[in-house]
């Protein structure tokens, strides 16, 4: 599961057919090179439906545990805070992956649609990983 959640590709395996990311060449994998833990490493731009530009991530990893997560800390368009926690722990059937996320929109007023949103997003995500790994 680890070398699926941790590429880009799988990434985008995840988000789509909603969402992609963009990312720059040489970093399609985050565990293939030493991360600069608390610095961005690039600027994604999220594409709805894999074309239209509606969000970007300053994408900064603050914690690299190959094969057991990651914490993200960055900045979104939309975004003043974006923290995702993801967490992959093994189980006697498998493994057990969790997500945690705090996020504060820029704009209050969008408070109650970007948590409607973000937690469609990783219902999404979610089904696509069990889809894929049981």
């Amino acid at each position: 599961m680890w070398a699926a959640v941790s590429s880009m590709r799988g990434v985008n395996d995840e988000l789509g057919p909603l969402l992609r990311m963009t990312y720059p060449r040489g970093m399609e994998r985050l565990d293939a090179q030493p991360v600069p833990l608390g610095r961005k490493l690039f600027r994604s731009w999220l594409l709805l439906f894999g074309v239209l530009p509606i969000d970007y991530d300053d994408l900064v990893l603050t914690r690299l545990d190959p094969a057991r997560g990651f914490r993200e800390e960055s900045t979104l368009l939309s975004q003043r805070v974006w923290i995702h926690e993801r967490t992959i722990t093994p189980t006697p059937s498998g493994c057990e992956l969790v997500d945690r996320l705090e996020a504060e929109p820029r704009a209050e007023l969008l408070a109650a649609p970007s948590r409607a949103i973000v937690r469609a997003l990783f219902r999404h995500r979610h089904k696509k990983l069990r889809a894929r790994f049981g």
